[in-house]
C-alpha cells in the first residue's frame, strides 16, 4: 500500500509540480493550520443572528473534531509522513511534528462542510470547494498520504453530521426550557 501511495505522490511531484501551485498551495493549506479559516467562519457565522444555528453546527463539528482527530487518532496510529520515508522530496512548507493519519486540514475542513450541509446553510457548496483544495493541498505538499486524505474527509464528514446534529438538539433542547 506504502508503494502505491508514494507512487500517487511522486507522480504528482513530477506531474503537477509548478511555479503558480507552489505559491498557492502553502497559502491556502497555511489557512487551516489550526482550523483557522474555519474558526473564523463559524465565529463570523455566530454573530450573525440569522446564522447562527449554522455557526453552532460548524463550531460543534471542529469541537468534536479536535478531539476525535488530534487528540486521539493521530497519537494512537501515530503513521509517520511520506516527507520522512522520502527524504528527496523539497518540502515547501516546514514539516509537521505531529502524526500523518488522519489529515488534520482535511478533517477540519470536511467537519466544517458536513455540518454547514446537514444543518441546511447554503454554504457548503462554497466550503466544499475550499476543503477540496485544501485536502490537495496535503498531498501536493508531500506532508500526507492518499489514505490519510481519505481518512480525514471520512472523519471530517462524521464529525460534521454529529456537530450540527448535536448543535441542533442543544438549540432544541434551549427552546424547550423557554
Amino acid at each position: 500500500m506504502q508503494a502505491v501511495e508514494l507512487g500517487i505522490l511522486d507522480w504528482m511531484q513530477t506531474h503537477l509540480r509548478c511555479e503558480f501551485l507552489d505559491a498557492v498551495l502553502p497559502w491556502i493549506s497555511w489557512t487551516a493550520n489550526h482550523g483557522e479559516i474555519w474558526i473564523l467562519l463559524a465565529l463570523v457565522l455566530l454573530l450573525m443572528r440569522r446564522q447562527r444555528q449554522y455557526g453552532a453546527a460548524v463550531a460543534c463539528g471542529l469541537v468534536l473534531d479536535l478531539v476525535a482527530c488530534n487528540l486521539v487518532l493521530k497519537p494512537l496510529i501515530g503513521r509517520i509522513r511520506p516527507f520522512a520515508v522520502n527524504p528527496d522530496v523539497v518540502l515547501l512548507i516546514a514539516p509537521p511534528g505531529d502524526a500523518s493519519f488522519p489529515s488534520g486540514h482535511t478533517a477540519v475542513s470536511f467537519a466544517a462542510v458536513f455540518a454547514l450541509k446537514t444543518a441546511g446553510s447554503p454554504l457548503w457548496k462554497p466550503a466544499l470547494a475550499l476543503a477540496v483544495v485544501i485536502a490537495f493541498s496535503r498531498l501536493y505538499l508531500y506532508v500526507h498520504w492518499p489514505s490519510d486524505v481519505l481518512g480525514g474527509a471520512i472523519l471530517g464528514a462524521a464529525v460534521g453530521w454529529a456537530g450540527a446534529k448535536l448543535a441542533a438538539a442543544i438549540a432544541k433542547r434551549g427552546k424547550s426550557r423557554t
